[in-house]
């Protein structure tokens, strides 16, 4: 993967979870087939997806914390031979989006003196108006996958638009919050 690319992905991260406000969508969903009162611990994917190849970014740390902080008071115990392996990945995606407005209507007639018995023919600027925007759609995923079965258990999904104006001042709380909200539904306890 291009170098260029690896750091857009991870602003994207840093930007769509700082993000986290009526324009993101946060959800999750696990496989109803699993018996998840097996799984008693974790780890962490080396490199995560958001990370280089070659080493872990502290951005990848803010998220293995967001995560410790949700995965601990369940009752799992972080391993380096764990039941459950967490990765998170980030992609962007360009948009378009288009609006169709219908026109004001000038009620009573144009300037009054049609008493709203008719309307003036076109010409007048009445109508619809179309308006089209550009914009960058990012997802996280936090994905957790059982290690034996090599199969995803569990996936956390943030979807919004990426606010480049965003400062990333609380950055890390952020992260936190949407993590959270991330595990809100996950319904399980280590081992039960």
């Amino acid at each position: 993967m291009s170098k260029f690319f690896k750091v857009a992905v991870t602003l994207v991260s840093v930007m769509l979870i700082t993000a986290c406000g009526s324009t993101t969508t946060i959800k999750s969903d696990y496989d109803r087939s699993v018996d998840f009162s097996q799984f008693k611990t974790y780890g962490y994917y080396s490199p995560m997806g958001i990370e280089n190849p070659n080493y872990s970014s502290l951005l990848g740390q803010m998220f293995r914390d967001a995560i410790d902080a949700q995965m601990k008071p369940r009752g799992y115990v972080l391993s380096n031979n764990p039941d459950l392996l967490i990765n998170v990945s980030a992609r962007m995606q360009d948009k378009t989006q288009v609006r169709t407005y219908s026109e004001p209507a000038m009620y009573g007639g144009y300037y009054g003196y049609r008493g709203g018995l008719y309307d003036p023919w076109g010409g007048y600027g009445y109508g619809t108006s179309t308006h089209v925007s550009q914009y960058t759609e990012g997802t996280i995923n936090v994905d957790m996958v059982d290690i034996d079965n090599k199969r995803m258990v569990w996936e956390g999904i943030a979807i919004g638009r990426v606010d480049e104006k965003k400062k990333n001042d609380n950055l890390r709380q952020d992260i936190m919050d949407g993590i959270a909200e991330m595990f809100v539904n996950y319904p399980f306890r280590a081992g039960e």
